[in-house]
């Protein structure tokens, strides 16, 4: 996967498909492992002195900062735009028609309390 432009004062990288932690190394080559959250930099006070990514990918960009090495994430292209990080997760069964279970197997004790 090739590396999307450089900001002067921030590393970029993309996401990969599903990706919630950091794959940064450090320079031991051990992996940062932060969590990926979306980060908000209009609201923050030190991109508002900086502003190269505002400048770069504008006033609602999507972007994701590691927690603690501070690498950025372009979301992939496979990701669906303005998800949350997370991915789609599970879908709830509450107020959802739930398909029925296969019927037991033929001599099993479940199959016995149907008759």
């Amino acid at each position: 996967m090739t590396l999307p432009p450089q900001l002067a004062r921030h590393k970029v990288k993309y996401k990969m498909h599903l990706q919630r932690a950091c794959n940064e190394k450090n320079e031991k080559g051990k992996l940062c492992g932060g969590h990926l959250k979306r980060w908000y930099y209009n609201a923050d006070v030190i991109e508002q002195s900086c502003g190269d990514v505002r400048e770069a990918y504008g006033d609602n960009g999507e972007v994701y900062r590691c927690e603690h090495c501070k690498t950025l994430y372009l979301p992939g292209t496979e990701e669906p735009r303005g998800l949350n990080v997370a991915g789609v997760g599970k879908l709830s069964i509450f107020g959802v028609t739930v398909a029925p279970k296969t019927p037991p197997a033929a001599g099993s004790p479940a199959a016995e309390d149907n008759e």
